[in-house]
C-alpha cells in the first residue's frame, strides 16, 4: 500500500539534541550529588521517557527518587534552553517541506513533552507542515509501547499499512511495528545500522533526505 502518512521521531531523527540532554542529564546529576553517567551512557537513554532514563541509568533507583531526577532535570533543561540550543539534521527541513508540498500527512511521536515539542518546532519554523504532535504526557504506554502510534493513526484516519515510523532508535522501530505500521531507522541519530536492523527495521536510511528514495 502507498504511504500516506510519516510518523517521526524528534530527537536523534529531526533534531541534533545529543549535546543538549547529555549536559543536562550530566548537569543534573552533578547537582544531585549521583554519579554523573559517562555520554554513551545518556546517550542510551534517548526516546525513553524521562522516568525510564533515570531507571535505566541508575537500576533499583526508588519512584521517589527518580521523580526528584526528573524535577532536577526539566528546571536544568529549560535553563540550557539558550546556553545550548539544538539545530536540525542536514536536509531535514528541505525534506519536510517537500513532503508537505506532495500531500504527505507529517506527525511527531516523541517521548519529550508536547511543550517543549511545540517549542522546538515553532522554533525551527517546521510547525505549520505537521498535522499532529504527540507527547509523552499524552500516553498512558511510551514507546516502545505502540500507543504513540495508535493514537496517530486513530486521529488521522491512516490504516497501519499507510503509515512509516521514522526514528534513530529500537524503541521507535518497536513501537512502529508493534502498532503494524512500516518503520525506518536512520543511522545518523544515537544508534547503529546493526542495531536499527536487528529491531527489524523495514528500512534503514544514513541521511534523512534518502527518505524520499523509499517512499
Amino acid at each position: 500500500m502507498k504511504t500516506r502518512l510519516l510518523i517521526f521521531d524528534f530527537d536523534g531523527t529531526l533534531a541534533d539534541t545529543r549535546a543538549y540532554i547529555v549536559r543536562t542529564m550530566q548537569q543534573a546529576m552533578r547537582e544531585m550529588g549521583r554519579e554523573i553517567p559517562e555520554e554513551d551512557a545518556c546517550a542510551a537513554t534517548i526516546g525513553l521517557p524521562l522516568k525510564g532514563c533515570f531507571q535505566q541509568l541508575y537500576p533499583g533507583i526508588s519512584d521517589a527518587d527518580a521523580e526528584e531526577c526528573m524535577t532536577v532535570y526539566r528546571r536544568i533543561f529549560d535553563q540550557n534552553r539558550q546556553a545550548v540550543g539544538i539545530s536540525l539534521f542536514p536536509g531535514v527541513k528541505e525534506t519536510m517541506e517537500q513532503l508537505w508540498k506532495k500531500g504527505y500527512l507529517l506527525s511527531v511521536a516523541s517521548s519529550r513533552s508536547t511543550r517543549t515539542l511545540n517549542e522546538f518546532l515553532e522554533e525551527e519554523g517546521i510547525a505549520p507542515w505537521f498535522s499532529l504532535v504527540i507527547g509523552a504526557n499524552q500516553v498512558q504506554h511510551a514507546k516502545p509501547h505502540p500507543e504513540p502510534v495508535l493514537i496517530t493513526l486513530e486521529a488521522l484516519s491512516v490504516p497501519a499499512g499507510e503509515a512509516l515510523v521514522v526514528g534513530d532508535m529500537p524503541v521507535d522501530i518497536l513501537m512502529g511495528a508493534g502498532a503494524g505500521t512500516r518503520t525506518c531507522g536512520v543511522t545518523y541519530g544515537n544508534s547503529s545500522r546493526a542495531e536499527l536492523l536487528a529491531t527489524g527495521a523495514t528500512f534503514v536510511i544514513d541521511r534523512f533526505a534518502d527518505l524520499q528514495g523509499i517512499l
